[in-house]
Protein backbone atom coordinates (compact mmCIF):
# COMPACT_ATOMS: atom_id res chain seq x y z
CA UNK A 1 0.00 0.00 0.00
CA UNK A 2 1.32 3.41 -0.86
CA UNK A 3 1.91 6.50 1.33
CA UNK A 4 -1.00 8.01 -0.50
CA UNK A 5 -3.29 5.06 0.61
CA UNK A 6 -1.76 4.73 4.01
CA UNK A 7 -2.40 8.76 4.84
CA UNK A 8 -6.34 7.91 3.65
CA UNK A 9 -6.49 5.44 5.75
CA UNK A 10 -4.91 6.94 8.87
CA UNK A 11 -7.50 10.46 8.32
CA UNK A 12 -10.58 7.73 8.04
CA UNK A 13 -9.35 5.99 11.00
CA UNK A 14 -9.18 9.17 13.34
CA UNK A 15 -12.85 9.84 12.35
CA UNK A 16 -14.10 6.08 12.73
CA UNK A 17 -11.53 4.90 15.07
CA UNK A 18 -11.24 1.51 12.76
CA UNK A 19 -7.69 1.35 11.62
CA UNK A 20 -7.28 -2.01 9.02
CA UNK A 21 -3.86 -2.52 8.10
CA UNK A 22 -3.52 -6.08 7.16
CA UNK A 23 -1.37 -7.29 4.51
CA UNK A 24 0.23 -4.00 3.86
CA UNK A 25 4.02 -5.66 3.97
CA UNK A 26 4.86 -3.68 7.36
CA UNK A 27 8.23 -4.54 9.11
CA UNK A 28 6.77 -2.20 11.77
CA UNK A 29 4.10 -0.34 13.50
CA UNK A 30 3.89 2.60 11.18
CA UNK A 31 4.77 6.10 13.55
CA UNK A 32 1.33 7.04 12.08
CA UNK A 33 -0.39 4.78 14.06
CA UNK A 34 0.72 6.03 17.67
CA UNK A 35 -0.21 9.09 16.59
CA UNK A 36 -3.88 7.96 16.64
CA UNK A 37 -3.67 6.45 19.73
CA UNK A 38 -6.57 8.54 21.19
CA UNK A 39 -8.89 8.07 18.42
CA UNK A 40 -8.50 4.02 17.86
CA UNK A 41 -10.52 1.46 19.22
CA UNK A 42 -9.86 -1.14 16.75
CA UNK A 43 -6.71 -1.75 15.27
CA UNK A 44 -5.66 -4.65 12.64
CA UNK A 45 -2.32 -4.93 11.46
CA UNK A 46 -2.60 -8.94 10.89
CA UNK A 47 -0.38 -10.64 7.84
CA UNK A 48 1.97 -8.22 7.69
CA UNK A 49 6.03 -8.99 8.39
CA UNK A 50 6.40 -7.36 11.89
CA UNK A 51 8.81 -9.29 14.38
CA UNK A 52 7.96 -7.10 17.77
CA UNK A 53 5.54 -5.27 19.57
CA UNK A 54 7.13 -2.49 20.91
CA UNK A 55 6.64 -0.62 24.36
CA UNK A 56 4.41 2.41 22.45
CA UNK A 57 2.09 0.15 22.55
CA UNK A 58 0.66 1.34 25.77
CA UNK A 59 -0.36 4.15 24.83
CA UNK A 60 -3.93 2.41 23.11
CA UNK A 61 -5.67 3.07 26.01
CA UNK A 62 -9.19 3.10 24.94
CA UNK A 63 -8.41 0.31 21.77
CA UNK A 64 -11.01 -2.62 22.63
CA UNK A 65 -9.78 -4.75 19.25
CA UNK A 66 -6.02 -5.87 18.60
CA UNK A 67 -5.36 -7.78 15.92
CA UNK A 68 -1.29 -9.15 15.51
CA UNK A 69 -1.67 -12.51 13.86
CA UNK A 70 0.21 -13.82 10.76
CA UNK A 71 3.32 -11.70 11.47
CA UNK A 72 6.58 -12.72 13.37
CA UNK A 73 6.21 -11.99 17.04
CA UNK A 74 8.18 -13.65 18.87
CA UNK A 75 7.67 -11.57 22.78
CA UNK A 76 4.90 -10.43 24.22
CA UNK A 77 6.09 -7.39 26.25
CA UNK A 78 4.99 -5.96 29.50
CA UNK A 79 4.05 -3.34 27.76
CA UNK A 80 0.44 -4.77 26.24
CA UNK A 81 -0.98 -5.14 30.04
CA UNK A 82 -1.68 -0.77 30.28
CA UNK A 83 -4.44 -1.97 27.08
CA UNK A 84 -6.96 -1.71 30.19
CA UNK A 85 -10.38 -1.37 28.14
CA UNK A 86 -8.92 -4.40 25.48
CA UNK A 87 -11.46 -7.13 24.93
CA UNK A 88 -10.41 -9.27 21.78
CA UNK A 89 -6.08 -9.79 21.19
CA UNK A 90 -5.44 -11.75 18.02
CA UNK A 91 -1.78 -13.46 18.47
CA UNK A 92 -2.36 -16.07 16.23
CA UNK A 93 0.39 -17.45 13.91
CA UNK A 94 3.50 -15.69 15.69
CA UNK A 95 6.34 -17.36 17.25
CA UNK A 96 5.27 -16.80 20.81
CA UNK A 97 6.12 -18.95 23.61
CA UNK A 98 5.40 -17.39 26.41
CA UNK A 99 3.27 -14.34 27.64
CA UNK A 100 4.97 -11.91 30.81
CA UNK A 101 3.78 -11.99 34.19
CA UNK A 102 1.81 -8.85 33.99
CA UNK A 103 -0.50 -10.12 31.29
CA UNK A 104 -2.70 -10.53 33.96
CA UNK A 105 -3.65 -7.55 34.45
CA UNK A 106 -5.87 -7.30 31.12
CA UNK A 107 -8.83 -7.07 33.07
CA UNK A 108 -11.10 -6.48 30.32
CA UNK A 109 -9.81 -9.54 28.05
CA UNK A 110 -13.06 -11.49 26.47
CA UNK A 111 -11.41 -13.09 23.88
CA UNK A 112 -7.82 -14.25 23.41
CA UNK A 113 -6.18 -16.26 20.17
CA UNK A 114 -2.90 -17.51 20.61
CA UNK A 115 -3.36 -20.82 18.19
CA UNK A 116 -0.59 -21.60 15.82
CA UNK A 117 2.51 -20.64 17.97
CA UNK A 118 5.50 -21.83 20.25
CA UNK A 119 3.96 -22.70 23.38
CA UNK A 120 5.41 -25.81 25.30
CA UNK A 121 3.51 -25.04 28.71
CA UNK A 122 -0.07 -23.50 29.48
CA UNK A 123 0.36 -19.74 30.23
CA UNK A 124 -0.46 -19.27 33.72
CA UNK A 125 -1.53 -15.62 33.43
CA UNK A 126 -5.02 -16.69 31.58
CA UNK A 127 -6.38 -18.35 35.04
CA UNK A 128 -6.14 -14.86 35.90
CA UNK A 129 -7.90 -13.09 33.34
CA UNK A 130 -11.73 -12.43 35.23
CA UNK A 131 -13.99 -11.82 31.97
CA UNK A 132 -12.24 -14.22 29.98
CA UNK A 133 -14.75 -15.97 27.78
CA UNK A 134 -12.69 -17.62 24.80
CA UNK A 135 -9.42 -18.60 24.62
CA UNK A 136 -7.80 -20.35 21.65
CA UNK A 137 -4.32 -22.58 22.17
CA UNK A 138 -4.89 -24.93 19.43
CA UNK A 139 -1.62 -25.88 17.16
CA UNK A 140 1.02 -25.37 19.72
CA UNK A 141 3.14 -27.19 21.75
CA UNK A 142 1.60 -28.50 25.03
CA UNK A 143 1.91 -31.38 26.43
CA UNK A 144 0.01 -30.79 29.80
CA UNK A 145 -2.48 -28.69 31.89
CA UNK A 146 -1.36 -27.11 34.65
CA UNK A 147 -3.31 -27.39 38.43
CA UNK A 148 -5.22 -24.40 39.03
CA UNK A 149 -7.51 -24.87 35.58
CA UNK A 150 -10.36 -24.39 38.09
CA UNK A 151 -9.96 -20.90 37.97
CA UNK A 152 -10.27 -20.23 34.01
CA UNK A 153 -13.49 -17.92 33.40
CA UNK A 154 -13.71 -18.88 30.01
CA UNK A 155 -16.95 -20.55 28.31
CA UNK A 156 -14.57 -21.84 25.29
CA UNK A 157 -11.34 -23.85 25.22
CA UNK A 158 -9.75 -24.80 22.45
CA UNK A 159 -6.85 -27.35 22.52
CA UNK A 160 -6.88 -29.20 19.70
CA UNK A 161 -3.70 -29.85 17.87
CA UNK A 162 -1.46 -30.22 20.39
CA UNK A 163 0.86 -32.75 22.14
CA UNK A 164 -1.19 -33.42 25.27
CA UNK A 165 -1.39 -36.42 27.30
CA UNK A 166 -2.82 -35.57 31.01
CA UNK A 167 -5.19 -33.16 32.02
CA UNK A 168 -5.36 -31.79 35.17
CA UNK A 169 -7.57 -32.61 38.38
CA UNK A 170 -9.38 -29.69 38.96
CA UNK A 171 -10.74 -28.64 35.16
CA UNK A 172 -14.01 -30.27 36.04
CA UNK A 173 -14.12 -26.76 38.24
CA UNK A 174 -13.86 -24.43 35.86
CA UNK A 175 -17.30 -22.65 36.49
CA UNK A 176 -18.08 -21.60 32.88
CA UNK A 177 -16.52 -24.05 30.67
CA UNK A 178 -19.01 -25.86 28.23
CA UNK A 179 -17.06 -25.78 25.08
CA UNK A 180 -13.40 -27.94 25.52
CA UNK A 181 -11.91 -28.71 21.88
CA UNK A 182 -9.00 -31.53 22.82
CA UNK A 183 -8.79 -33.10 19.20
CA UNK A 184 -5.69 -34.71 17.64
CA UNK A 185 -3.49 -34.68 20.99
CA UNK A 186 -2.05 -38.14 23.36
CA UNK A 187 -4.62 -38.27 24.95
CA UNK A 188 -5.63 -42.13 26.74
CA UNK A 189 -8.80 -43.08 27.58
CA UNK A 190 -7.48 -43.18 31.46
CA UNK A 191 -6.68 -39.00 31.02
CA UNK A 192 -10.46 -38.15 30.70
CA UNK A 193 -11.32 -38.42 34.34
CA UNK A 194 -14.94 -39.25 35.54
CA UNK A 195 -15.33 -35.80 37.21
CA UNK A 196 -14.37 -33.81 34.26
CA UNK A 197 -17.75 -35.91 32.58
CA UNK A 198 -19.51 -35.89 35.64
CA UNK A 199 -19.59 -32.64 37.50
CA UNK A 200 -18.30 -30.00 35.52
CA UNK A 201 -20.50 -28.05 33.08
CA UNK A 202 -19.03 -29.11 29.90
CA UNK A 203 -21.87 -29.78 27.26
CA UNK A 204 -19.19 -30.23 24.02
CA UNK A 205 -16.51 -32.45 24.35
CA UNK A 206 -14.61 -32.89 21.33
CA UNK A 207 -11.61 -35.63 21.60
CA UNK A 208 -11.46 -37.15 17.99
CA UNK A 209 -8.13 -37.87 16.95
CA UNK A 210 -6.45 -39.18 20.25
CA UNK A 211 -4.67 -42.49 21.50
CA UNK A 212 -8.74 -43.82 22.20
CA UNK A 213 -11.84 -43.75 20.13
CA UNK A 214 -14.67 -41.54 20.50
CA UNK A 215 -16.87 -44.11 21.16
CA UNK A 216 -15.43 -45.59 24.09
CA UNK A 217 -16.21 -42.74 26.15
CA UNK A 218 -19.55 -44.39 26.95
CA UNK A 219 -17.55 -46.68 28.93
CA UNK A 220 -16.41 -43.93 31.16
CA UNK A 221 -18.33 -43.58 34.95
CA UNK A 222 -19.96 -39.81 34.65
CA UNK A 223 -20.65 -40.54 30.56
CA UNK A 224 -24.68 -40.23 31.49
CA UNK A 225 -24.51 -36.54 32.99
CA UNK A 226 -22.33 -35.46 30.00
CA UNK A 227 -24.65 -36.78 27.47
CA UNK A 228 -27.59 -35.24 29.39
CA UNK A 229 -26.08 -31.72 29.17
CA UNK A 230 -25.44 -32.11 25.57
CA UNK A 231 -29.01 -32.81 25.22
CA UNK A 232 -30.15 -30.52 27.30
CA UNK A 233 -27.88 -27.57 24.98
CA UNK A 234 -29.50 -29.06 21.83
CA UNK A 235 -32.67 -28.46 22.79
CA UNK A 236 -32.07 -24.93 24.01
CA UNK A 237 -30.63 -24.07 20.31
CA UNK A 238 -33.70 -25.05 18.78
Amino acid sequence: MGNSGLKQHYETASKTGVLQLSNSKLKEIPPEVFNLSDHLRNLDLSKNKIPGIPDDISKFKFIKQLNLSSNSIQNVPTALANLKKLELLNLSCNNIASLPDSFENLSNLKQLYLNNNKFKLFPKQILELKNLEVIDLSNNKLVSLPDGMSKLTAAEMNLSRNEISSLSEDLHEAPKLKILRLEENCLSLDAIKPSLLRDSKIHTLNIDGNLFEPKQLASLEGYNEYTERYTAMKKKMF
